[in-house]
């Protein structure tokens, strides 16, 4: 059931974007297009370090097939289960395993594994040394977001809402826990935050909920968002993003609900800011930045929540979440482009095209460096001279 309702929805929301005659609207209206690029002069040079083929590319409805990184090697996947590490520096390959299945959920990393999942439930450990699998486990049904891990215990949530957490050595089965999902939801499911103390999920509820790692004991949830609306389209609130940590804060925002600031050990609110998101939200400076729908990226004061600025200049060009790199905010499109934000004001200070076949993967922030994975399976470094 789960599955049938992310895709309905899927169809709802592509029949949304087919413009207002499709609602019996004057038949010669025109459809509703993405912004054309507006020229501004740059301010930053953006400059290509690297770039690696992994294999096969990255299908846009599974858009979760993020890299990650240790302190010295990136790790990608494409859709058809090939995992590649390569040098953080260089690009040089280290490593490739071909699994032979669906990947649709991954890359996670921590402890020495690297981990993805597929679209059948599957959960594959390597080893980040040299690309043996070290265990498999299976689970409910299929992963969108990267498993993620402590070194003790492998959070995996899968799409019909549930989150299971394994033995980090084995693959065993520890606990689980139902989210209790609605009618209707977002295709996409939130990454785990996990450190040695929390296991820190959101939910399709709109809730967001902290565990005990070692038996899954509820320490607290919280409420982002409430549904609102008399249909289950507009009663959606989901989680899809992962949440951000921040010190002692968590920052968390939903679909068609609200941007929230909670305290990392009571989930005690501190503030909340309506907002609409299927991203991660990114910190830098004094502020958080989220891409919301129709593309508009926002930026709001960390400490009250207080809008600063809006950027509605990329309306419907298909954005990534927002990831911070060297003093600016990128994010990247659907027709391959990255572009740099100021952070202080939103205006554009560079942009380069990074590929024909587009950007759907969240982009990953390592250190001075942008990782970003297209959709034709390449993965590019960048920075800024």
């Amino acid at each position: 059931m789960k599955q049938i309702t992310r895709l309905t929805n899927a169809l709802l929301c592509s029949v949304l974007l087919t413009g207002c005659s499709y609602f019996g609207g004057d038949e010669d209206d025109a459809a509703i297009e993405p912004a054309e690029l507006a020229k501004f002069e740059s301010e930053v040079k953006i400059v290509r370090q690297w770039s690696a083929k992994i294999g096969s590319g990255t299908r846009e409805y599974w858009a979760g097939l993020r890299p990650a990184a240790s302190s010295n090697a990136i790790f990608a996947a494409g859709n058809e289960g090939n995992i590649v590490a390569v040098n953080i520096e260089t690009g040089k390959r280290l490593w490739s395993t071909d699994l032979e299945v669906a990947v649709s959920g991954g890359v996670g990393y921590g402890s020495g594994l690297v981990m993805v999942g597929t679209i059948e439930g599957a959960v594959y450990a390597l080893d980040a040394n040299d690309g043996s699998i070290a265990w498999t486990a299976q689970v409910s049904t299929e992963i969108l977001a990267s498993p993620k891990t402590n070194g003790k215990v492998a959070i995996v949530q899968t799409v019909d809402n549930k989150l299971f957490a394994l033995d980090a050595t084995s693959g065993e089965e520890l606990w689980q826990h139902d989210g209790d999902a609605p009618i209707l939801t977002v295709r996409g499911t939130s990454e785990a935050i996990v450190t040695d103390n929390m296991v820190l999920s959101g939910f399709d509820s709109g809730k967001l909920v902290a565990f005990n790692p070692s038996n899954g004991s509820l320490v607290w949830e919280a409420r982002i968002a409430l549904p609102k609306g008399r249909t289950e389209l507009e009663r959606m609130v989901d989680i899809d993003g992962q949440p951000l940590l921040v010190g002692d804060v968590i920052y968390s925002v939903t679909y068609q609900g609200r941007l929230g600031a909670l305290s990392r050990g009571t989930g005690r609110s501190l503030w909340f800011q309506d907002s609409s998101s299927h991203f991660a939200p990114a910190h830098s400076g004094d502020k958080v930045f989220v891409t919301e729908e129709e593309d508009t990226v926002r930026a709001f004061k960390a400490g009250s929540g207080q809008a600063v600025w809006s950027n509605e200049q990329l309306f419907l060009r298909r954005l990534t979440g927002p990831a911070k790199l060297a003093g600016t905010m990128a994010v990247a499109d659907a027709e391959g482009f990255l572009h740099l934000l100021d952070p202080t004001d939103g205006h554009f200070v560079g942009r380069v095209k990074v590929d024909g076949s587009g950007v759907s993967a969240p982009l990953l922030s390592v250190g001075n460096s942008l990782i970003v994975q297209s959709n034709n399976g390449s993965v590019s470094a960048y920075k800024i001279q």
